[in-house]
């Protein structure tokens, strides 16, 4: 099971230095994003694996889920403490937050 986590508290996350990876296209990216949010477009995630931190938490965000749920499924398989950041960008900006 992919463990979660709000889009307050992955934003709280982030703040505190933590990971928050983004798996959208570049234009996705471009139109909009989290403060802080490393790039990598879910296909390049096998290619850029070692770019992430394997002893740290790494909150995984798309623009509904989707992506981000196989980017967890990926990450966990490999070691990783991967959190999906329920409800994506658009949740995100739902809540207002930057």
């Amino acid at each position: 099971m992919i463990a979660t986590a709000t889009v307050r508290e992955a934003a709280a996350a982030a703040q505190r230095g933590e990971c928050l990876l983004d798996v959208r296209e570049p234009a996705e990216h471009a139109a909009g994003h989290p403060a802080g949010a490393l790039l990598m477009p879910l296909a390049l995630v096998p290619l850029r694996i070692d770019e992430l931190d394997r002893t740290a938490r790494v909150l995984v965000i798309c623009q509904s889920g989707a992506r981000a749920h196989q980017a967890c499924a990926y990450l966990a398989s490999r070691g990783f403490d991967a959190v999906l950041v329920d409800g994506g960008i658009g949740a995100w900006q739902a809540a207002g937050l930057p």
